[in-house]
């Protein structure tokens, strides 16, 4: 993966959001040099471009709360944050914090040290997203097992089988049917939850 990373910062579509100022013209130009595409943008825009993959915005304590309004919360398929900083005092910080930067540039600009911040705000938005992804296949696995839990208490009270023969019975059936058993779990849910309710209406 570092590889990779690397290389995928040729052509890396970068969101500049600084100033015009030295500092800020120094940033673009060092982003450049090591290949990326960059957009700049100020002052503060209400949005951020979604085909950036990687923003870095000037931390100013007078912009704090529209840098909070911009960036929180975080979702997993923001782009990499890195903040320019010029002091690292605690309010300065906490901003930082606060919303969600994965590296940090000092002001003066210096080359050295951008490509590692880069790199690394890179690698922890890849880890971000593999941990979203592992999490919802997590959440997906739970939520079937639940309905298949929902769906042997059916078959127990409803047919009168013990919890091994009602599990049989729908891994049978979704074999049959070639489905997963998880969706046929929910077709019983489904199918007692309207007989419970045409019950209730007669």
């Amino acid at each position: 993966m570092p590889t990779r990373i690397l290389q995928d910062l040729k052509g890396l579509r970068v969101q500049v959001i600084h100033p015009p100022d030295q500092a800020g013209l120094a940033l673009v130009e060092h982003l450049r040099r090591i290949g990326c595409s960059c957009e700049t943008t100020w002052p503060l825009p209400d949005t951020i471009n979604p085909s950036a993959v990687v923003v870095l915005v000037s931390i100013e304590q007078e912009n704090r709360d529209k840098i909070l309004s911009l960036f929180r919360p975080v979702q997993p398929s923001d782009p990499a944050l890195v903040a320019v900083v010029t002091y690292e005092d605690p309010s300065t910080l906490q901003v930082v914090l606060e919303c969600g930067a994965l590296a940090v540039i000092e002001r003066p600009i210096r080359p050295f040290g951008l490509l590692t911040n880069l790199t690394i705000a890179r690698a922890l938005w890849l880890e971000r997203q593999n941990a979203s992804k592992r999490i919802r296949k997590l959440e997906r696995k739970l939520a079937g097992n639940n309905r298949i839990l929902r769906a042997k208490s059916i078959l127990m009270e409803t047919q009168g089988l013990s919890e091994q023969d009602a599990y049989e019975n729908i891994r049978r059936q979704a074999m049959a049917k070639r489905v997963p058993m998880d969706d046929l779990a929910s077709a019983i849910i489904n199918a007692h939850e309207l007989l419970t309710f045409k019950d209730m209406r007669d």
